[in-house]
């Protein structure tokens, strides 16, 4: 596996014994299993529709399917740790049979959700809080050795729009990372995934910051996820909605894997999809 040194950029992933190239760009499809996610599009809220949603996805090209069922859209209402189980585990069951081939993301910050969804044969932990809402999640991660996201935001899902103030959003995301990163290190977490959090406790134009000056973030020597899909950063800059708001997506996803993103997550593949390709064959002829 390459060694993430400042001069060996780290770019496979150990997802239970199977390594992942991230030196083309993947893609991650998004099925929400949640009937309030702010996009209606993501919603899968049955065992049936998450399985077909996952299979287009697949068969588009997704190297990942992450699943959420805890809505961390702005204000979203708390569930219990047994209404987010119910509704993950039988998803993860029945992808996995389905699908033994698909590498599963989990999104939760909950240590416990997320090991039962790793036991149930899932990959990859998506912890939207970086360890901040649950003090037991980095040791669960760093015992059950799956690869991590860690992504930067303030607060919880109910109080992060209060939150999204900063002197120089880069430099506070940069130094969590870095502090972060390192508690991870010690821990004998190697495989983490950085992802800046657009929109999360982030006004647009603290996203757009962001992406400006994304390709700062590869002095880390880390895989970068971005999530752009969709999010208000487009839709409201255009006077549009979500579901409109595919072409901007695009955009966007097209300037974050020139400034370096690893991982697309996305609401649509295809569009995803092609943009990774058509950079690819501008890269080669370069």
């Amino acid at each position: 596996m390459a060694k993430d040194t400042f001069f060996h950029k780290k770019a496979t992933l150990n997802a239970r014994g199977r390594l992942i190239d991230l030196s083309i760009p993947k893609v991650m499809g998004i099925i929400n299993l949640t009937p309030d996610s702010f996009y209606a599009g993501s919603r899968q809220p049955t065992v049936a529709a998450a399985l077909q949603q996952a299979e287009k996805m697949l068969s588009e090209g997704a190297t990942f399917l992450d699943l959420g069922a805890y809505s961390s859209r702005p204000n979203a209402d708390d569930i219990s740790l047994q209404q987010e189980t119910d509704r993950l585990l039988p998803v993860v069951e029945a992808l996995v049979s389905k699908f033994p081939d698909a590498i599963l993301s989990i999104d939760t910050f909950r240590s416990q959700v997320a090991e039962a969804a790793i036991q149930a044969g899932a990959h990859i932990i998506n912890d939207i809080s970086g360890g901040d809402l649950d003090k037991n999640m980095f040791a669960t991660v760093a015992r059950l050795k799956a690869p991590y996201i860690l992504m930067h935001m303030k607060g919880n899902p109910k109080t992060m729009n209060q939150l999204a103030v900063y002197d120089d959003v880069f430099t506070e995301v940069f130094d969590y990372f870095t502090e972060k990163y390192r508690q991870l290190k010690a821990l004998g977490v190697t495989d983490v995934i950085l992802d800046p959090g657009f929109g999360f406790a982030k006004k647009p134009e603290h996203g757009y910051a962001l992406l400006n000056r994304l390709e700062e973030f590869r002095v880390l020597q880390l895989p970068l996820l971005v999530g752009v899909s969709r999010k208000r950063m487009i839709y409201a800059q255009l006077n549009t909605t979500a579901e409109d708001a595919l072409n901007g997506t695009t955009v966007l996803n097209t300037i974050a894997l020139i400034k370096g993103a690893g991982i697309l997550r996305v609401h649509d593949v295809t569009a995803a999809i092609q943009a990774v390709k058509l950079l690819q064959l501008l890269k080669n002829n370069s």
